[in-house]
């Protein structure tokens, strides 16, 4: 896969996945910020920053909360199903308070920033389809399947925890219910083009962009990684 240049932009560095992307990145239409619950990665301070950023870049911005199967997932790495409920709840208020926050902080009149739960998609007929797409062909496509499957297993990896398949099981609804926006953003937000932007790489959601995996992102759909400057940079990215 080619990789674009790392492109400077104020406080955080941009590094969008193929060059194309790199002209949706400029396009500046639309941005998705991904939020993880449970990740200590996005402190108060950072979102405040994230935007910010958004706003001064893009032209409309979603700072979207990935609140689906988040009890499943503590169940699944061993929390008795209560206390995985109360971990998880708790765990969704701290962060819906933290985006609610830099949100209101950054525009408080809410005309190019929004707040959005990953959870409120599923009612949207254009996420319904592209959902049952995704999983449509897990069923009937055995090399997609097969590669999920393993991409799966090194996201656990990566965790430091053994792939055992309940764990498999939810990591792939979890995933898979985040998907869609990797796929389409622009269709399920009614948009010309979109870039979803996270501070890492995800072994899933490179499916969409890669060769021969039987599944495709839209053209005007693009994906970036999105991590805080170097010091030095960020008084030179002007």
């Amino acid at each position: 896969m080619a990789t674009a240049s790392v492109l400077m932009a104020d406080a955080f560095e941009i590094q969008p996945c193929t060059p194309h992307r790199r002209v949706i990145r400029d396009e500046g239409a639309h941005a998705v910020i991904g939020v993880s619950v449970g990740n200590g990665c996005f402190s108060a301070g950072r979102l405040h920053d994230l935007a910010r950023w958004g706003l001064e870049h893009f032209g409309r911005v979603d700072l979207v909360c990935a609140d689906l199967y988040v009890a499943e997932m503590y169940e699944a790495f061993g929390y008795p199903p209560g206390e995985a409920r109360r971990k998880a709840a708790k765990s969704l208020r701290g962060v819906r308070a933290k985006v609610r926050n830099a949100v209101t902080a950054a525009e408080p009149d809410g005309a190019r920033l929004r707040r959005q739960p990953m959870s409120r998609f599923r009612a949207d007929a254009a996420y319904q389809e592209i959902h049952r797409r995704l999983w449509r062909q897990l069923d009937e496509d055995d090399d997609f399947r097969a590669l999920c499957d393993d991409l799966v297993g090194r996201f656990l990896s990566a965790r430091g925890e053994a792939a055992e398949a309940r764990q498999r099981a939810v990591c792939l609804e979890y995933v898979c219910a985040e998907l869609p926006l990797f796929l389409d953003a622009p269709a399920i937000l009614r948009l010309p083009s979109s870039l979803v932007c996270y501070h890492q790489r995800l072994p899933m959601a490179e499916l969409p962009y890669g060769r021969g995996a039987g599944l495709r992102a839209s053209r005007n759909q693009g994906r970036a990684i999105v991590t805080p400057a170097a010091p030095s940079h960020t008084a030179n990215s002007k």
